[in-house]
């Protein structure tokens, strides 16, 4: 089943739990009992606020953000929830760089929870490159159930591919 690619690195046991409530039709009772219901993050300008607000509050120390937008071609093309880019131009004499983080635009519909999730992947990035040991220890300081609701959101997209979206 090529959706079960979304957590092949969890354990056995997890991934058959997951097969049952496939199995079983489930998943989607499971993940809305977890998460009743969508956030109102729809804008990009919303989602800029929010983003820039998690980064005030936990990595004041790095560089500011240009832009953060749901972008519709992410989950398609770079197999990725979120992407976190750093560009340098030169203008005139001077080297200016930016940085971007885009979100797949399939969580413009997803509980809040997994919006969060994600910005603070992509948050962490601003200070730790790698998906390190560092990086994982920032994303637990931000959001402490970090690596439980990283799991839900697999299951989200698991969901979301075979049954549709659930709100």
């Amino acid at each position: 089943m090529k959706q079960l690619g979304y957590i092949n690195h969890y354990s056995e046991s997890v991934i058959n739990q997951v097969k049952l409530m496939i199995e079983n039709k489930t998943l989607g009772k499971y993940l809305r009992k977890k998460y009743p219901q969508s956030h109102e993050i729809n804008t990009e300008k919303q989602l800029y606020q929010y983003t820039l607000q998690l980064k005030n509050n936990y990595i004041k120390q790095s560089n500011s953000l240009s832009k953060v937008i749901y972008d519709p071609k992410i989950h398609i093309y770079n197999n990725a929830l979120g992407t976190h880019s750093f560009v340098s131009r030169i203008q005139g004499s001077k080297l200016k760089s930016k940085q971007e983080i885009r979100i797949a635009s399939l969580f413009k519909k997803a509980p809040l929870a997994m919006l969060n999730m994600i910005v603070v992947h992509e948050l962490a990035h601003l200070k730790e490159k790698q998906h390190n040991k560092a990086f994982y220890n920032l994303c637990e300081y931000i959001l402490p159930d970090y690596h439980q609701v990283e799991l839900d959101t697999r299951l989200f997209l698991i969901h979301s591919e075979l049954f549709g979206n659930l709100y």
